[in-house]
């Protein structure tokens, strides 16, 4: 069968079945964080404990990814994602029980979505790793990556609009409920793939010893380094608005749980938008420039909606914010996949984890904090205005990285490598 450009990476058998599975996970995932965001709000009425809850979820990918990393590329990752779903699975269904039978408290909430950071910390660079097995053809790579990305902009899309609808009807105890379910999907596609076996490492040395060569590959390679350096700053300012828009939700827009799930919903759209644009790309040349693109595009929508008052013109503006985020972090994941060698993937994608979920709780506490200082509005305009800043400071690194890249883009295909710029004033 003869796939349209923009999902060639479905040609492959073992990547259609996991983008089959997760495309029913992902949708419980995000019904499940969307009811936790609100069950908090409406238990307690504090923006510190969103930031809170926000903090937990991710804060054990910031000090156990790298570790993660060593472990990743030591084991059979399939039998390790395996492992973490069946986990998130049980996750979902306490939080289930407890919700359906009216006990669930803040504190239930803290320590479960801690639970599932821990969780997360295996799985996400696990996932990470495993993307370039799912498919059979190296340039496909990409593909593969920008069409993850759509699936979960369109979970995020979908998910939290049904979840809204379904917190005002039932309650959310049926959002964890569904999401548990979901998991099997994703464990049934992973089960049913047949991968090739890794070819086992030669020099296998202390894990110590490992996690220093990581980080050394990491940040001794420039573009790589550059690039990770990128996602953490702008996923400590810029991804802060999910937890905060619980109190635009209600407090500024007047709204209940459906409103929550519109402005989370228009967020996905501009996602899914910037992931379908890069899905349709067939080359690496350029990205560097869609990354500064998005950096700034997401600054701008997030001081828009911090200004807004009106909800008509906040939903386009978290459009542009989605959008901006993806077009970023997609982008940067596939230069990184690119250039990095396989038997330092594992690893390297561990700190590319901690760097773009791992700093995020970061920035969740701190905006809960500052929230409830200044206003949720001057908290994401700051945020907006520092993503531009780095946006534009990558901007002017580009012509420093791609030459730094350009022998390693070479030697995979000559036709990724683009012209360097010649400096500013030069005469060549």
């Amino acid at each position: 069968m003869q796939w349209p450009p923009i999902f060639t990476a479905l040609q492959s058998r073992n990547y259609r079945l996991f983008f089959t599975g997760q495309m029913v996970s992902l949708m419980g995932t995000w019904m499940s964080q969307t009811a936790s965001l609100w069950l908090v709000y409406h238990l307690s009425s504090s923006p510190f404990l969103l930031g809170l809850v926000g903090f937990v979820s991710l804060v054990p990918i910031f000090f156990l990814a790298p570790v993660a990393g060593v472990l990743i590329d030591r084991v059979n990752r399939h039998r390790l994602l395996v492992g973490t779903q069946v986990a998130s699975m049980l996750q979902s269904f306490a939080l289930a029980a407890l919700a359906l039978t009216g006990t669930i408290t803040v504190t239930h909430l803290v320590l479960l979505s801690l639970a599932q950071g821990f969780i997360n910390a295996l799985d996400m660079p696990t996932r990470q790793a495993l993307v370039v097995a799912f498919v059979e053809r190296k340039e496909h790579l990409g593909n593969a990556i920008a069409l993850n990305s759509s699936l979960f902009n369109l979970a995020r899309l979908t998910g939290p609009a049904i979840a809204g609808f379904l917190i005002a009807a039932i309650g959310p105890g049926m959002c964890y409920l569904l999401d548990g379910l979901s998991y099997a999907a994703v464990v049934g596609a992973l089960l049913a793939m047949r991968l090739r076996r890794r070819p086992p490492r030669e020099g296998v040395r202390h894990p110590w010893v490992e996690l220093k060569q990581g980080f050394h590959y990491a940040f001794g390679f420039v573009p790589i380094g550059a690039l990770i350096l990128l996602v953490a700053a702008i996923s400590a300012t810029g991804f802060s608005y999910t937890v905060l828009t619980p109190m635009f939700a209600r407090d500024v827009f007047h709204g209940d749980a459906r409103t929550l799930g519109w402005l989370m919903s228009c967020s996905g759209v501009g996602a899914l938008a910037g992931a379908l644009y890069l899905g349709s790309r067939r080359t690496v040349r350029g990205l560097g420039r869609v990354i500064a693109f998005g950096g700034s595009a997401m600054g701008l929508g997030l001081i828009g909606f911090a200004l807004s008052r009106w909800l008509p013109l906040s939903l386009p503006c978290l459009t542009l914010v989605g959008m901006g985020g993806v077009l970023l972090m997609a982008s940067s994941n596939t230069l990184v996949q690119t250039m990095v060698q396989d038997d330092m993937r594992g690893r390297v994608m561990s700190i590319f984890s901690m760097a773009f979920t791992g700093t995020m709780p970061l920035g969740n506490l701190l905006a809960g904090y500052v929230a409830g200082r200044v206003g949720p509005a001057v908290t994401l305009a700051g945020s907006g205005a520092l993503c531009i800043l780095i946006a534009l400071v990558f901007l002017r690194a580009i012509p420093r990285l791609r030459a730094a890249a350009a022998p390693v883009l070479a030697k995979l295909d000559p036709s990724e490598v683009e012209p360097v710029l010649p400096p500013p004033g030069s005469r060549s």
